[in-house]
């Protein structure tokens, strides 16, 4: 087992890896798995605890897709802004390819797509391989498409990861992304804080860090990524009530994994009191409507020729003199 990788095991076999312990992409005998533990008190599991992490993914695969659909949403969002790209691709990664609605839909236009996932269920499923999203064992330049849905938000070193994926690209390759950003949830948080209070505990750690759309901008730029993008794309969901959110977030993979969570549950004051606070904000009908916003990311590994951005401070029209009202 090459050192490079202590926590590997193999499914099939290591003869496409380099002497270095990085594998060749694309190659044909290539699905190898990861699944050795990482102790509680490693410093790289913080924020999230990778154990559950994978364990909440594996639990996910064993469900239907019924849940999933914002995920597939947001894979249709990526497929749609990869049609306006005008250029070809033939090689790409599916990083964490859940249940491969996009990775299908890859393949099904002509792509060579390696599947990975932080999951052994997934990847299995895929014929890929189980991998951490800021622990690839790609090589450098190995793919000239990078896509990822659902995953990035809970990744304990999102820097590294996309200073990985990066490199994993080759140049004038194509990164795009879509994971949940700041803003999302707002119902489920407050029916959190209610049941803490029901219960008589101070505040906890209930819900994920997110992170805002300025924020991943600035990751991309700072990961190397050419003419980096993010934005985002909100959507309301309504649910009958507390307990079917909570149904739908665990297919998913979407419940706490955070190492510092509570471990103690809710007592029946405590339930009691989030589903009274969730059913506080339903409509006429009996629904509650909860915010999910959805960050999308694009960035370019760089490459001689792509389009530059203008030197600061070398634009000869006023901005002032563009929006005063026309007369």
């Amino acid at each position: 087992m090459p050192a490079l990788f202590p926590f590997a095991r193999p499914l099939t076999d290591w003869s496409r890896l380099s002497e270095s312990g990085r594998s060749r992409v694309p190659f044909r005998t290539r699905h190898f798995c990861y699944g050795g533990a990482v102790t509680a008190q490693a410093p790289q599991d913080r924020p999230f605890d990778r154990a559950l992490r994978r364990q909440r993914r594996d639990r996910a695969a064993h469900g239907t897709q019924d849940a999933r659909y914002l995920h597939h949403r947001a894979a249709d969002e990526v497929l749609a802004r990869l049609d306006h790209v005008t250029r070809d691709f033939s090689d790409a990664l599916d990083l964490g390819c859940g249940d491969s609605w996009l990775g299908e839909r890859l393949r099904a236009r002509g792509l060579d797509v390696i599947s990975a996932d932080a999951g052994q269920v997934f990847a299995s499923a895929a014929n890929g391989v189980q991998c951490d999203d800021d622990r690839l064992p790609f090589g450098d330049a190995a793919f000239d498409l990078i896509v990822s849905v659902g995953v990035l938000d809970t990744v304990n070193d999102l820097p590294g990861a996309l200073h990985l994926i990066r490199r994993a690209l080759r140049p004038d390759g194509l990164f795009l992304a879509a994971f949940a950003g700041a803003g999302s949830l707002p119902r489920l948080r407050a029916a959190m804080r209610a049941a803490d209070e029901a219960e008589g505990w101070g505040a906890a750690a209930r819900l994920h860090p997110q992170i805002d759309v300025r924020a991943a901008g600035d990751l991309l730029g700072r990961a190397g990524f050419a003419l980096p993008v993010a934005d985002l794309d909100g959507v309301t969901v309504r649910f009958s009530s507390f307990p079917a959110l909570v149904r739908d977030l665990r297919g998913m993979a979407a419940t706490n994994i955070l190492a510092e969570r509570p471990t103690r549950p809710f007592g029946k004051l405590g339930l009691a009191a989030a589903m009274a606070r969730f059913a506080a904000d339903a409509d006429p009908d009996g629904k509650t409507a909860e915010r999910f916003e959805t960050i999308h990311m694009s960035g370019w590994a760089p490459a001689p020729g792509q389009p530059q951005p203008a030197r600061r401070g070398s634009g000869t029209a006023s901005l002032a003199a563009a929006l005063k009202p026309k007369a």
